[in-house]
């Protein structure tokens, strides 16, 4: 089993992001939201990994709570 990698590990992390912003522009909030939701489709079906796949539902579900976060 492969386990969540959580430190940054995209070369070119800061072109991506900018990528990703740029996705988004002028967008109303539901294409933006469909956008965001076909993207994870996309990665999640990349990464195929079920269990990598319920620890970063957790991960993302605990992010900006009090929820404790998985180690």
């Amino acid at each position: 089993m492969t386990k969540l990698t959580t430190t940054t590990n995209i070369t070119g992390a800061d072109d991506f992001y900018a990528e990703l912003l740029a996705a988004h522009e002028g967008l109303t909030k539901a294409d933006s939201d469909a956008l965001n939701a076909r993207l994870i489709l996309i990665l999640a079906n990349h990464i195929g990994d079920r269990a990598v796949l319920t620890e970063a539902l957790a991960a993302a579900a605990g992010a900006g709570t009090d929820r404790k976060q998985p180690a």
